[in-house]
């Protein structure tokens, strides 16, 4: 083989953070006609329709046992990690959700000490952490030093990591059945659009489909609904199953360097000093973080 597993997993995760970097753009331009919840269902909902697509076959019920975890999955990925984030935005700022949501790694490594029964990681995956934390916050504020504290927002920032290390952790277990990496993303999805309908109406939640004519609309609903959602939730999934939970969860500290990049060339943002040093540190935060993870042996 050219790769081996691990490489094609490592491979795998930084195509795919790519992806999810330049989701931010999409979803710039979508909320200009769209409310966040909006997006959110519209975007999983065509992700859902995508893997019927890509994998059409039925995936037969796996048992309460195994459906739970199926459903908590969705939940915590689908419906509570994009709720709480899209909700942190709306009580405090963009860096501050965009620093906090950085620790979901720490979460992850934290949570697979106890369910994954993994050793702890070594001295420098802490040290990389706090070099990429410290970068990311420099990209975020991007010469902006003014760090609004907004506790509601802020602890549903803290909430959305949470949630996405529980999500890597139950992906992770679900992958040990040896399931097929599509229809079992496409279970997480159906559990979680399921979850996020008692959601809609609170959040006056409008169909309106009409807004898809407009060409830009619907390129960048497909875009989200597609790529970053249908086949970027696959993707994570199986590199997450090839690699592990931890070690995959360091390259989403490479999604604000990539949106940053994305955002100067399509949006014409300015790139400061600032977010130059703040793109160093995370990527080296990135590789001292890169240690490996050893499951005990019972």
């Amino acid at each position: 083989m050219l790769f081996s597993r691990r490489a094609q997993g490592h491979l795998i995760a930084l195509i795919t953070v790519f992806l999810w970097g330049t989701t931010f753009i999409a979803t710039k331009v979508l909320l200009i006609n769209f409310k966040p919840v909006e997006i959110l269902f519209f975007r999983f909902g065509l992700g859902y329709a995508t893997l019927w697509i890509l994998a059409p076959r039925f995936f037969a019920w796996q048992g309460v046992k195994q459906e739970l975890m199926f459903l908590c999955a969705g939940l915590c990925g689908v419906t509570c990690y994009f709720l709480c984030e899209n909700i942190a935005l709306t009580y405090t700022t963009a860096s501050n959700v965009g620093v906090i949501t950085t620790l979901a790694p720490i979460f992850t490594a934290i949570f697979s000490l106890f369910f994954l029964k993994t050793e702890a990681p070594p001295k420098r995956f802490y040290i990389g952490c706090l070099f990429a934390i410290i970068g990311v916050g420099l990209i975020s504020f991007n010469g902006k030093f003014v760090l609004s504290l907004n506790p509601l927002g802020d602890l549903l920032a803290m909430l959305a990591c949470v949630f996405w290390a529980c999500y890597s952790i139950l992906t992770k277990l679900s992958s040990n059945y040896g399931y097929n990496t599509i229809l079992l993303t496409r279970r997480f999805f159906f559990y979680g659009l399921l979850l996020m309908l008692p959601a809609l109406s609170f959040f006056d939640f409008e169909w309106n489909l009409f807004r898809f004519v407009d060409p830009v609309n619907l390129l960048n609903i497909l875009f989200l609904g597609v790529g970053a959602s249908a086949i970027c939730f696959a993707s994570w999934n199986y590199a997450v199953k090839l690699v592990g939970a931890v070690k995959i969860s360091v390259y989403l500290y490479l999604v604000p360097v990539l949106t940053i990049i994305g955002a100067i060339i399509v949006l014409g943002e300015p790139f400061t000093w600032i977010a130059a040093i703040g793109t160093l540190f995370t990527l080296c935060g990135v590789l001292l973080s890169g240690a490996k993870v050893r499951v005990k042996k019972s």
